[in-house]
């Protein structure tokens, strides 16, 4: 295994934003709990939460076009383009978030400018997810890939925990009259400032060596088109199958997990922010651990077991988790259900990009990726709400169990991918003899 070292400045540059970007994607589902009745005032609480989950949905159906035009552009123009392109995409969404009038207002105008705001953030996070997966992993050595790329899922839950922490500040300094009235604005102001500062952190990165040899190498006209990616349309096939069951089980132990803690178990609402608070702030740690892990073992494993893992307890730790009647309980489930995440959460982008060349490698992550984050992960909450709304709650927990089965499946029969050379000079390097 390599002994070369982390290059810590790239990691941390693309993480940062990446956290802004995620912070900016989740706080919507975060705060959909107090801005609900602010859009949709008719029905009870659990119709108002399927409105909002149903917008929350739309931004994920925008991601596949979001990874096709920024993949192609991260492709064509360079990581480093990409990544300011994509918080500059979020800066905007966020600001048209915290400036929707509200249905008292100007009726369901309010509603049509979240699901613009939504679609303006499908579209930057569909770019993101690829860009910040190949710029993560083309900037470290073989040997230590995974554990950098780890970052990724490090900075989207740091992204969930200061949207959360904030939501907790909130909480204990506000009335929930004022929450319900004005409160729910302030971490989208939050997140728009915040992008807009990352903008300029994002400016001074530098390009990957592996991209600016392919640009040097490659005719523009070959890289990221959809042609050269339907020459791997097996590997498509691949990031499609391995992210379904991960995706949906993500978001159901991060997302889903506060309005289900408060929903379903019935804990104050300020319980079971607090427990997804301490559960994602394990989880982020335990990200580098794994990913390390899968730079000395290999990255099927983990996915092995996570397959296992949720596939088999879901159902019993979803049915628990609806019975907590306290703060204890309901985060030592929760944590059990992110340990087993972590399987997938800690590799999954690297795993991604190592299966694709450098030409269509940020498209061959991207458009596949989102497709099955459209299909299975933007819609994980939604349909959960449509089973517990229809009176079967306990028929989501099989779906997940489900989900993880199909990519189970994939993760015994994938090959292993931690091995392989991302550039001519890498795989160069691996042809020398060591020294003596």
């Amino acid at each position: 295994m390599s002994k070369a070292r982390v290059p810590w400045k790239a990691v941390v540059g693309g993480s940062v934003g990446n956290l802004v970007e995620w912070y900016d994607w989740f706080v919507y589902s975060s705060f959909a709990v107090y801005f609900a009745a602010s859009f949709f005032p008719e029905g009870d609480n659990t119709a108002k939460l399927l409105n909002t989950a149903a917008i929350f949905a739309v931004g994920f159906f925008m991601r596949p076009l979001g990874g096709w035009l920024l993949g192609r552009y991260a492709d064509r123009k360079g990581r480093k383009a990409a990544l300011t392109l994509t918080v500059t995409l979020m800066s905007a969404s966020a600001l048209l978030i915290a400036v929707a009038p509200t249905y008292d207002a100007v009726g369901y105008f309010g509603a049509l400018v979240l699901v613009v705001a939504r679609l303006l953030q499908g579209l930057s996070v569909g770019g993101e997810y690829a860009a910040s997966a190949t710029y993560l992993t083309e900037a470290t050595p073989q040997g230590r890939r995974g554990m950098a790329s780890s970052f990724q899922y490090v900075s989207m839950t740091a992204g969930q925990l200061v949207g959360l922490g904030l939501q907790i500040i909130l909480q204990n300094t506000m009335s929930k009259e004022a929450l319900d009235s004005y409160g729910w604005r302030i971490p989208f102001v939050v997140g728009a400032v915040a992008a807009a500062v990352v903008f300029y952190l994002r400016r001074n990165l530098l390009e990957t060596e592996a991209y600016d040899e392919e640009q040097r190498e490659a005719a523009p006209a070959r890289r990221g088109t959809i042609a050269q990616l339907l020459t791997h349309k097996k590997e498509a096939l691949l990031v499609i199958a391995l992210t379904m069951g991960g995706t949906v089980a993500y978001y159901t132990y991060t997302t889903y997990l506060t309005k289900y803690l408060s929903n379903t178990a019935g804990l104050p609402k300020e319980t079971a922010t607090l427990v997804s608070f301490c559960a994602l702030l394990v989880f982020a740690c335990l990200q580098p651990v794994a990913g390390s892990l899968s730079d000395r073992i290999g990255r099927r494993p983990l996915l092995i077991t996570f397959g296992l893992g949720s596939m088999i307890g879901t159902v019993p730790l979803m049915t628990a988790l609806g019975q907590v009647s306290g703060f204890g309980g309901a985060l030592v489930l929760s944590l059990i259900g992110l340990i087993i995440v972590t399987g997938y959460t800690s590799i999954n982008a690297v795993v991604k990009a190592e299966l694709f060349p450098t030409h269509v490698r940020a498209l061959g992550v991207a458009l596949p990726y989102a497709i099955a984050n459209a299909l299975f992960g933007g819609t994980a909450e939604y349909v959960a709400l449509w089973f517990k709304n229809s009176g079967i709650e306990s028929g989501f927990y099989w779906y997940v169990s489900g989900c993880a089965a199909v990519s189970l499946v994939v993760y015994l029969f994938m090959r292993e991918t931690k091995d392989v050379a991302l550039s001519r000079a890498e795989a160069a390097a691996e042809t020398v003899p060591a020294r003596v």
